[in-house]
């Protein structure tokens, strides 16, 4: 990976980071404000929108094919069942161990990319997920 490659994944890391880090102090203040599932559902419908404006400024390709088209879906399944799990979360916990729970899914997905996907098997990843768990205890109490 090349320095430029590097700065602009480390770049669009942050983008992602802080956004969502905003997205969760948002969601959190609109679950008190209005039902938390009408919450989730407002906040995904700008998202999707947000979205589909992104594919029509961007050079994005229109073709889908059966396989891709499965896996996107099933990937917003997921995706959907997370928000409305969290916000629901919200008006039954702190923001602080609803959104660090939620925030753990890298953990998920390094889990499945090792067992399922082939991913090497090395003590510093270990540890890493590791460390990520005492996190949460430190972060939830």
């Amino acid at each position: 990976m090349g320095f430029t490659e590097m700065d602009s994944t480390v770049l669009f890391g942050f983008i992602t980071m802080v956004t969502w880090g905003i997205w969760i102090v948002l969601g959190n203040a609109a679950s008190e404000s209005i039902d938390p599932r009408t919450a989730a559902a407002i906040s995904y419908l700008v998202a999707g929108l947000l979205a589909l404006g992104f594919i029509i400024v961007s050079d994005a390709s229109l073709a889908v094919t059966m396989r891709g088209g499965l896996l996107a879906g099933m990937a917003g399944l997921f995706t959907g069942t997370g928000l409305i799990s969290m916000y629901v979360g919200f008006t039954h916990g702190s923001t602080t161990v609803v959104s660090t729970l939620g925030a753990m899914y890298f953990v998920v997905a390094a889990i499945i990319g090792m067992v399922v996907l082939g991913d090497d098997v090395t003590i510093t990843k270990f540890t890493g997920i590791m460390f990520a768990v005492i996190s949460v205890v430190l972060v939830s109490r």
